[in-house]
């Protein structure tokens, strides 16, 4: 079987045990329980990504959980082994499955591509056959089979990745939707004030006339249980010269266990602001209220300084093709108080640092909202991956009004990040030892400011729905053409509704020039005890790291449909291209052969030329980028961010040539063992795995002790009973 690497694992794949233990160890008594129940709501949650990733994903979950909760990865395989698979064949079915739960589908999370197993079909059919699942129930496991058998292993052109239309697959989306009919659901949503957040879209076509569903998730679908402004909108809706019925209901029975849980942390809350938070999160996926989401939101944010800190709820956007529905996340995660200082500092400087960024005043926040800045140490990430920092709510209306929060995920970093010397591809030789040596530290200012001052800036010009404006239209001057502003947002628009599928990318690629712009400020990094040399190792190694990393983001670029798949990769490969363009030999990229005897490529930067022509490129670029985001411009800004995301085939770089070499020596990201929680009369005990594919496995095979196989069939149920949106 030849599979294009693109689509398979290796065998040999980083995987890497997220230790708690310590953060864990220290926590009360109340604090344990506190973050046991809010990580069960959240780990019940994590299961609806399955039903938003493919509509395979359910299927291939529960005949991987049923073999493995029969029989332990080790037994598994020795049946394995004695039906003629070898031990290549076998690993390969541990480290896919082990992707499937930490991806939450056969989907990378990173990079929006599928992976199949690498193995033959007829292997794992075989043992399928054999396993002790299937001798306890052949009908059942038969039937999973036939459900997800082909479509685990195809490759078929609009399966190979996740999108719109032909472009790819998406369960956001029914398969005959197409950008137009997301732009035309987008236009009605905005009409009637209902956020995509928590949203699907189904479309159905007879005799000519169209009619969508808008389902919302949420616990309850009955009008009668709804309160009063939710049930306002259950209605059916003429628009566009269509029909548009929002319903409700949308993962029910998963959201259910989702709300139970909350509610049994509540008791323990640490005070009455997280007691009130949770109360609005069960308000919010009861009746399917983003209303009440951001409710819980603002007490989130007020909630300063929790030794536990955790988020739950439909939060990035980064999958739906149109960039405006939510992928359901959550985590729980201990305050590590040490790496928290040096984020207390930060945010104590914050409001110096912010005028140093290259717009006017006018175009800034009138008033800075301090921020909970907080290092963390994460007991559970549940979704389809783990980031390494966060800047939340993505709410607009709260993040100018009401502030943020923004948390480094310090066990994340510690082993995400580490590198060895011989995996290191693309770097000259003399920059490999200082790359391993200063990435770690370059990477957490990088993640500070990103998150802080990259996402946390910048002001959006907003007329609301009764006439009054945020900002002085008489004064306020565009510094790019020296005239009065002439666009901004109107009430009910929104930066992702605006922005749409490009939003998300263009505001990391900000957050990112953010980053890189103010670490050259000796202020931060002192902030971060970095002082002389070392602080200008750091700044060498982060702009480096940004412009190799473009380089790097060529692997989530699709070709055939000229669309990028991940949206921080993008946003890195426009750096590099803005960086190129600066000339005078700030970044050098060429083409060489490695020591193999195959395609390979050097990417060098003048660490001497960063502040006198790399600093005044960047600044010009991310006053544009501000301007246009906040004056609303979608023409400008979609033209700029799209320019400079082109990938051809031109000299001097080639990238598309570039590419190939890129994949040719691509290496796959970690996949991260997460420990479980479980109750022992009164104490909460923390159970971790080895750094396994099987680890992996056994976490999720204990994740669900109680009600696992309640679980599995609520999944089969609400993947089948949407199955036909997905029939061509």
């Amino acid at each position: 079987m030849m599979v294009d690497s693109q689509y398979i694992l290796p065998n040999d794949i980083g995987i890497a045990t997220l230790d708690c233990n310590e953060a864990f160890r220290l926590l009360s008594p109340e604090e344990r329980l506190y973050a046991h129940y809010l990580s069960r709501a959240c780990w019940y949650g994590g299961l609806v990504v399955l039903l938003q990733t493919s509509p395979e994903s359910p299927a291939i979950y529960v005949l991987l959980s049923r073999l493995f909760r029969a029989q332990d990865p080790a037994e598994l395989g020795e049946l394995a082994r004695s039906l003629g698979l070898s031990e290549e064949e076998y690993q390969a079915l541990l480290v896919y499955a082990a992707a499937l739960y930490a991806n939450m589908g056969n989907y990378k999370s990173f990079g929006d591509t599928k992976f199949v197993p690498n193995l033959p079909q007829e292997k794992l059919k075989k043992l399928v056959w054999a396993s002790q699942a299937f001798k306890e129930h052949p009908e059942q496991m038969e039937a999973l089979w036939g459900r997800c058998g082909n479509p685990m292993f195809s490759l078929e052109p609009r399966q190979k990745h996740l999108g719109l239309s032909d472009e790819g697959i998406s369960t956001y989306f029914s398969l005959n939707c197409t950008m137009e009919d997301a732009k035309l659901a987008q236009d009605f949503l905005d009409s009637q004030n209902i956020s995509a957040y928590n949203t699907r879209l189904f479309k159905t076509e007879v005799d000519g006339k169209v009619t969508y569903e808008v389902r919302l998730a949420s616990v309850v679908s009955d009008d009668a249980q709804l309160d009063d402004d939710m049930t306002a909108k259950m209605k059916c809706f003429q628009f566009g010269g269509c029909v548009f019925n929002v319903t409700f209901g949308d993962y029910a029975p998963l959201l259910q266990k989702v709300v139970e849980n909350l509610q049994k942390a509540q008791p323990h809350a640490a005070n009455a602001t997280q007691a009130e938070m949770l109360t609005h999160y069960v308000t919010s996926f009861t009746q399917g209220s983003i209303a009440a989401h951001k409710e819980g939101s603002r007490c989130w944010i007020r909630d300063k300084g929790p030794i536990v800190e955790s988020y739950i709820g439909f939060i990035e956007s980064y999958r739906d093709p149109y960039g405006s529905r939510g992928e359901f996340e959550g985590f729980v995660a201990v305050v590590n108080k040490a790496m928290s200082a040096n984020f207390a500092r930060l945010v104590a400087a914050a409001e110096r640092l912010l005028e140093e960024l290259p717009w006017p005043r006018a175009f800034e926040k009138d008033t800075f909202l301090k921020p909970d800045f907080t290092s963390l140490d994460v007991l559970t990430f549940a979704g389809s991956g783990i980031p390494a920092g966060i800047n939340i709510p993505n709410y607009d209306d709260i993040r100018q009004t009401d502030g943020f929060k923004n948390v480094s995920l310090g066990n994340v970093l510690a082993v995400a990040y580490s590198t060895q010397k011989e995996k290191l591809t693309f770097l000259a030789e003399e920059d490999k030892d200082p790359y391993i040596k200063w990435k770690g530290p370059s990477f957490e200012v990088q993640v500070g400011l990103h998150e802080l001052l990259g996402h946390g800036s910048g002001k959006l010009f907003v007329q609301d729905d009764s006439g009054a404006f945020n900002f002085d239209q008489e004064a306020v001057i565009n510094p790019e053409t020296g005239e009065l502003i002439r666009s901004w947002y109107r009430g009910g628009e929104t930066w992702d509704s605006k922005f749409s599928s490009v939003a998300s990318s263009y505001e990391e690629c900000r957050a990112e020039c953010v980053g890189l712009y103010l670490c050259l400020n000796k202020e931060v990094l002192s902030i971060f005890g970095l002082e002389g040399e070392d602080a200008e190792d750091v700044i060498y190694i982060n702009w480096l790291n940004m412009v190799r990393a473009g380089l790097l983001a060529l692997e989530f670029y699709t070709p055939e449909s000229g669309t990028w798949r991940q949206a921080h990769m993008q946003a890195r490969f426009v750096i590099l291209r803005v960086l190129l363009e600066a000339g005078q030999g700030l970044v050098s990229l060429r083409r060489t052969t490695g020591a193999d005897g195959k395609p390979d490529a050097v990417i060098t930067l003048d660490r001497s030329k960063i502040c006198t022509v790399g600093k005044p490129a960047l600044e010009r670029f991310l006053r544009k980028l501000q301007v246009l985001k906040s004056t609303a411009d979608v023409v400008g800004g979609r033209a700029l961010y799209e320019a400079y995301s082109a990938v051809t085939d031109e000299e001097p770089e080639r990238f598309l040539t570039l590419r190939h070499t890129v994949l040719l020596r691509k290496e796959a990201r970690k996949l991260f063992v997460q420990a479980n929680t479980r109750l022992e009369g009164k104490d909460v005990v923390l159970v971790q795995y080895e750094s396994s594919a099987a680890g992996l496995i056994r976490s999720f095979r204990d994740r669900f002790p109680e009600d696992a196989e309640v679980l599995e069939q609520q999944l089969l149920q609400l993947a089948q009973a949407d199955a036909h949106f997905w029939k061509s």
